[in-house]
């Protein structure tokens, strides 16, 4: 099987010269990694030529890298139902480099494209409507990036004396407990609740 998806890369690869930059097969599926400014023409490939037949779309995504100049890698998944096989293709982006949109070939990619940018921040060129789908309209912040903070940055909750949801800044209602990281074995330092009554007994 390794061979054969081997083989399937290297013939995507040299049927178009320069698109792809690396190879890869790793457990049991198949990584092509694209040149950004051909990720549309290495995806109808991948639809229209006899020896792929990818045409069932499974989904776009993105992982987020901080530490590189383009800190995005943005994925897609297909399936070939003729040959049975599935291929993921990505490519590198940054918050100022669009992709090019995959739903003039798969409209299915239209949501997907849609929690991308949502989600990381991801600008998918030629997308018939690329605004937020799972946060709120007026959102500050790409959520899966690796720099958004676990707190957030506003709370939304309904005000019973305004009659209305009310957005305010993030507040820790309490404080952060302090652990004394002490195994059972070596017994803690303060008296836990319980402890008066096995004094009393003794």
């Amino acid at each position: 099987m390794s061979a054969e998806l081997e083989a399937l890369g290297a013939k995507i690869s040299g049927a178009l010269p320069g698109a792809v930059t690396e190879v890869k097969v790793a457990y049991g599926e198949l990584t092509l990694t694209v040149v950004r400014d051909r990720w549309l023409e290495v995806a109808a490939h991948l639809r229209d030529s006899p020896d792929c037949l990818f045409a069932c779309f499974i989904d776009v995504t993105a992982a987020d890298y901080p530490q590189r100049a383009e800190r995005f890698a943005v994925v897609a998944h297909f399936l070939s139902p003729k040959f049975n096989r599935r291929i993921r293709i990505k490519t590198p982006a940054s918050e100022e480099t669009p992709v090019a949109s995959l739903v003039t070939l798969y409209p299915g990619a239209d949501w997907f494209e849609r929690e991308t940018y949502d989600l990381f921040g991801v600008i998918f060129s030629g997308h018939p409507d690329l605004r937020r789908i799972m946060t709120d309209y007026g959102f500050d912040g790409h959520p899966l990036r690796k720099d958004f903070p676990m707190t957030g940055f506003v709370e939304v909750r309904y005000d019973d004396e305004q009659k209305r949801v009310v957005y305010e800044p993030v507040r820790l209602s309490q404080e952060y407990r302090n652990f004394d990281f002490l195994s059972p074995w070596e017994g803690v330092q303060y008296d836990l609740p319980g402890d008066e009554k096995a004094r009393g007994q003794s």
